[in-house]
């Protein structure tokens, strides 16, 4: 495949608060043919899982996207690990009737967990709904009391994502509760995604198209999974988070709001206005969104150290995406 990359800016933006253990989001844009695409992999992850995120900035900007079967997607607001305060206002202002609140972030957490969730329970109200992520950190005894007193505390939870890592510690903790389980990790850092069989482990399968390789690849993971589908960000700007809203725009069937409202985690975003939802909604673009130069110039990665260490880290994958 051609590497674009004739256009290469490397971003820095900075987080409103701690989120997957970051304050400042980076990555870098490349320009193709039909626009801009984002790669962004997270610093842990390899050359080989980051292979999947270049692959769908490519397909953004060098294939395009399949046509949507819909003009706009539900979304739910984002809460990080924050004091109720802070969670209640975040709910309160987003527009959003569905709520995802991170939980688990460090061990003897379950007090602060319990107090967000109330928090955001007081926020939504009794019609709104809650779905709390705790990122595969629980074994299985721990999983299923804290789903029950985590259920309780919010007056009912739509489903709890990736409470444990295997697709077996999955399993036990769905039978053992009345919560719905969505499956995350377990799907996206598998060794084949369209392999992985997660029907009996998970009712919801939660997919994030940046590491999965793009649009179409997700999709015919979605087929594989045979469940219903959330789709979710993997954190990225504007310019990237436009594939996962092309992706949860082509879904067959959409019955679950998606995570995708996360611009609102960054002090700013690339793209002018930044993809916020309005009434719970987003839209589905049809073309990646171009970064505004003001912008583009406002979060330009400041150390040099770092832009070489994206700049080669881009090269690498490229090489391996093109062997």
């Amino acid at each position: 495949m051609t590497d674009y990359g004739t256009d290469l800016v490397v971003y820095a933006i900075p987080l409103r608060t701690r989120f997957r253990g970051i304050t400042v989001r980076e990555g870098v844009l490349v320009r193709g043919p039909l626009g801009w695409g984002e790669f962004c992999p997270f610093a842990e992850y390899d050359d080989r899982e980051a292979a999947g995120w270049l692959a769908t900035a490519r397909e953004q900007i060098g294939a395009g996207w399949p046509a949507p079967v819909r003009d706009r997607v539900p979304v739910n607001c984002t809460v990080p690990a924050v004091d109720p305060p802070r969670a209640h206002a975040i709910v309160a202002s987003s527009g959003c009737r569905t709520a995802k609140v991170k939980i688990a972030d460090h061990p003897g957490s379950l007090a602060e967990d319990l107090a967000r969730v109330e928090a955001v329970r007081d926020a939504l109200g009794p019609g709104g709904r809650i779905r709390v992520d705790a990122n595969a950190v629980w074994d299985v005894e721990t999983a299923i009391a804290h789903i029950t007193e985590i259920d309780r505390a919010a007056g009912g939870l739509e489903y709890v994502e990736q409470p444990c890592r295997t697709i077996e510690e999955l399993a036990e903790v769905r039978r053992k509760v009345e919560v719905r389980i969505a499956a995350d990790e377990s799907i996206r850092r598998a060794e084949d995604p369209l392999r992985v069989a997660v029907a009996g482990a998970a009712d919801i399968a939660v997919l994030k198209c940046t590491p999965l390789g793009g649009v179409r690849r997700a999709l015919r993971v979605a087929e594989a999974a045979g469940l219903p589908c959330v789709v979710s960000s993997a954190l990225e700007s504007g310019v990237g988070l436009a594939a996962q809203l092309a992706l949860a725009g082509a879904l067959p069937e959409l019955d679950f709001a998606c995570g995708l409202g996360t611009t609102s985690l960054f002090t700013g975003d690339l793209v002018d206005p930044a993809p916020l939802p309005a009434d719970g909604y987003l839209p589905v673009p049809r073309t990646p969104p171009p970064p505004a130069p003001a912008l583009l110039d406002r979060y330009r990665h400041p150390d040099p150290t770092r832009v070489t260490w994206w700049l080669e880290r881009y090269t690498r994958v490229s090489a391996l995406l093109d062997g």
